[in-house]
């Protein structure tokens, strides 16, 4: 997985060189900024912050801050593979193939966080984040840096998984005292309103005014968007059309350029295992599922929605969304992982009903024969 992330690190700094791209102003800005602490702010500055040590003590060029930043991205992957390994029991096929594997080796997942930018960090923050999640006990140290990382570059996606985190322990099924309870959910509570006031500017409204500022903002974006090259309108689509879009667009149909023809191979398979939890026993399941799932679900969701009132252009929509599919794609996995697991109970008990009536008919053959 490493060489593979680090070949399409080669391929979008290949790309770099005769197109424009982000990673060029990130790096340029950062050589001639003159004060570190200036970038000190969530967004585009924080990556000339990040940058700024390696480029002006240490030297390193364009080129080098690419890898580097390619090699951020990768850990990314290692800790979520971790965090997929160690909440399933079974290792879910597909078509005879290992899915986590064949989800650790999609290619716009790897493409959009191998450079230098926001999406290689905050990519790296969520999977050190929801790795520590997953034991917090004793993973303090993943949790402070993924949380440093996502909200530095992103506060919305940390403050949708506070949320979905206290959702997710308060309603999971594992018998965690209720005092650690508690004290996640605090936690929870008290990040979101300490983060809540920055987010709200960060995302460009006013903390006095939120909705009109929401609407005002949200038609500005969608404007800007849709009058880009791969813009959609998506101002008169229903919610569920919006996120059909969200997640799943561009398709073979509608795809812009050579480009979105091979992410559309990406997204049938979204599609394909979006498929698997539309079952009567999901909302069972989904009833009775670890926090790490629930977490996963609101996660996805509440981003999901929030960005389906910004995003309007498919090439912004094909970036962003590289974020979150994790998330889907565990819930799906944990819920299959589920039926399995289900499956291999039921065979159990029917087996041990079966020995259990074979016991009985035996004794009851005995008992005739003695008599």
């Amino acid at each position: 997985m490493f060489w593979y992330h680090m070949f399409f690190g080669l391929v979008y700094w290949t790309y770099s060189q005769f197109n424009r791209s982000d990673s060029q102003m990130y790096y340029w800005y950062t050589k001639t900024s003159t004060n570190w602490y200036d970038n000190f702010h969530a967004g585009t500055e924080f990556v000339h912050w990040l940058s700024y040590p390696f480029v002006k003590w240490f030297g390193f060029n364009y080129d080098m801050m690419m890898f580097l930043t390619t090699w951020l991205g990768f850990w990314g992957f290692v800790y979520f593979y971790l965090f997929f390994k160690e909440n399933l029991r079974f290792n879910p096929k597909f078509e005879g193939w290992d899915a986590i594997t064949i989800f650790m080796f999609l290619p716009n997942m790897h493409f959009w966080t191998a450079s230098l930018g926001k999406g290689a960090v905050i990519f790296a923050g969520i999977g050190f984040l929801v790795y520590g999640l997953s034991w917090p006990i004793k993973r303090i140290p993943h949790i402070a840096f993924g949380s440093f990382l996502c909200y530095m570059v992103r506060p919305h996606i940390l403050f949708a998984i506070l949320i979905g985190m206290g959702v997710g322990f308060v309603l999971g099924r594992e018998k965690v005292p209720i005092y650690q309870k508690y004290l996640v959910v605090l936690f929870a509570i008290g990040m979101s309103i300490y983060v809540y006031e920055d987010l709200i500017k960060f995302l460009g409204y006013d903390p006095n005014n939120l909705v009109d500022s929401f609407e005002e903002e949200t038609a500005l974006n969608r404007g800007r968007l849709v009058t880009s090259g791969s813009g959609v309108d998506m101002g008169s689509y229903s919610m569920p059309m919006k996120l059909f879009t969200f997640w799943f667009r561009p398709l073979f149909v509608d795809s812009p350029n050579a480009l979105g023809i091979a992410i559309s191979f990406e997204n049938a398979l979204y599609i394909y295992m979006f498929s698997k939890i539309v079952r009567k026993d999901f909302l069972t399941y989904i009833k009775i599922a670890p926090a790490m799932v629930k977490m996963s679900a609101v996660v996805f969701i509440s981003i999901s929605i929030s960005m389906t009132f910004v995003m309007s252009n498919l090439g912004i929509i094909i970036r962003q969304k590289s974020q979150i599919m994790y998330f889907m794609l565990f819930v799906v996995v944990a819920f299959m992982d589920w039926q399995k697991t289900t499956r291999i109970k039921k065979r159990g008990e029917i087996f041990n009903r079966i020995v259990e009536e074979e016991r009985k008919n035996l004794e009851l053959a005995e008992s005739t024969n003695n008599n």
